[in-house]
């Protein structure tokens, strides 16, 4: 009997509290469970940074790859003879594939109204060159923007061949300067031209500078009579700084230049044609309708800096509009 409550005693001993090896307690209550996890936050992902705004050039491309629609126009009056007017409008689509890459088209339009003084000559308008090309902007460390582009304009244009309308010929060269000499490809209706560029941005608290390259190759496809020079080579630069002033607008402005690096044989007939250089400034509104789909409208004034365009007294107006999707 004292054996046995001896062992008793032993037995409660060990499962004593006291020890640390008391008996598993109870499950919680399911609901303060539940309340107790409710209680605690849910971490939130951090909202990705909103990128800078960009300041659209009005003649350079942009650096960045995306689905636009745009309509681009210049009117351009001249004193020579009396003086005379042209107006050459582009039209523009590209289309967003993947991220950072964009195909593009763009076709224009010129009409020319010569000086009334002008022997022989009527007004007359002409389909440009159409280009096909490609816009690649690669992501780069922030707040730079690098645009890569390459771009073949088709010989389709009116005013080709060795048999050319004298009216629509006329347009063609009076369409050039009206573009600042930066769309050579598009009203050289004659060649094929293979043309790549590149450009190059700083985009951060609402300033905009950029800089651009492009090298054109023209290589005859028809209208030998016409065009003697079997080849071309023709190189465009400019720069382009723009400004927020408030989130719906924006100021820019911009230098071009283009120079033949071979002697065609107008330059050959004439020096000053080698080389041309203008400058442009404007304003630009920004609207947006959503999330995906803004309209950015602006007007911009361009000057010659040198001749031949600075001798002719040329004055040109662009009216710019491009949808964003």
């Amino acid at each position: 009997m004292r054996f046995r409550t001896a062992c008793r005693a032993a037995v409660a001993c060990c499962l004593s509290p006291t020890l640390g090896y008391a008996q598993p307690s109870a499950a919680p209550d399911t609901n303060e469970a539940a309340q107790a996890t409710a209680t605690v936050p849910t971490p939130m992902a951090p909202a990705a940074a909103k990128p800078a705004p960009y300041s659209l050039p009005w003649q350079l491309r942009p650096v960045s790859a995306g689905t636009a629609l745009r309509w681009d126009t210049t009117y351009a009056h001249y004193n020579v003879n009396g003086g005379g007017s042209t107006i050459a409008s582009m039209l523009l689509f590209s289309y967003k594939i993947a991220d950072g890459l964009a195909p593009l088209a763009r076709i224009g339009v010129v009409e020319n109204s010569p000086p009334n003084t002008a022997a022989g000559l009527s007004s007359a308008t002409g389909l440009l060159n159409p280009v096909v090309g490609l816009t690649y902007a690669p992501r780069i460390p922030q707040p730079w923007r690098l645009g890569l582009f390459l771009a073949v304009a088709a010989p389709v244009g009116a005013g080709g061949g060795n048999s050319p309308s004298t009216d629509t010929r006329a347009a063609l060269s009076a369409g050039i300067p009206a573009r600042s000499a930066m769309d050579n490809a598009m009203f050289a209706v004659n060649y094929l031209t293979v043309f790549p560029g590149v450009g190059f941005a700083y985009v951060d608290h609402g300033l905009t500078m950029q800089a651009e390259v492009t090298l054109l190759r023209l290589m005859r496809a028809r209208g030998d009579q016409v065009d003697r020079d079997a080849a071309r080579t023709n190189f465009t630069a400019g720069l382009h700084v723009g400004y927020y002033v408030i989130p719906e607008l924006s100021l820019g402005a911009e230098l071009r230049h283009q120079r033949w690096l071979s002697t065609p044989t107008f330059v050959q007939q004439n020096a000053a044609a080698r080389d041309t250089s203008t400058v442009a400034v404007g304003a630009r509104l920004h609207v947006k309708f959503t999330d995906a789909l803004s309209f950015h409208p602006g007007v911009a004034v361009a000057l010659p800096l040198d001749d031949p365009m600075k001798r002719a007294d040329y004055r040109i107006v662009q009216l710019d509009l491009p949808l964003a999707f």
